[in-house]
């Protein structure tokens, strides 16, 4: 998969060292695999979720949540937010 906003991991793993390696480990996966369903997704990922027109990755142990935007037949993904799960419980991501 191309990621598309891969800046939005270098700041995480910036403002969540904790993290990075765990980042990492996701982005290597996201990279080097290709996804061309949410069921194919859900066999290397499978913590992931479908919320709305999101999928939402729980990293570094529920730790963090990385929400994307994925277009399975053009293989990218656009990263829209990575949120501490104190952040993603409080919605305001929807807005």
């Amino acid at each position: 998969m191309h990621v598309i906003t891969q800046s939005r991991i270098w700041e995480a793993k910036a403002k969540y060292p904790e993290s990075a390696s765990a980042l990492d480990g996701w982005y290597r996966l996201i990279k080097k695999n290709e996804f061309y369903s949410f069921s194919e997704l859900k066999k290397t990922f499978n913590s992931v979720d479908k919320v709305g027109n999101l999928f939402v990755f729980d990293i570094a142990g529920n730790r963090l949540r990385l929400m994307a935007t994925i277009h399975f037949q053009r293989k990218k993904i656009y990263i829209r937010h990575i949120l501490t799960h104190k952040e993603y419980d409080k919605n305001n991501w929807k807005r």
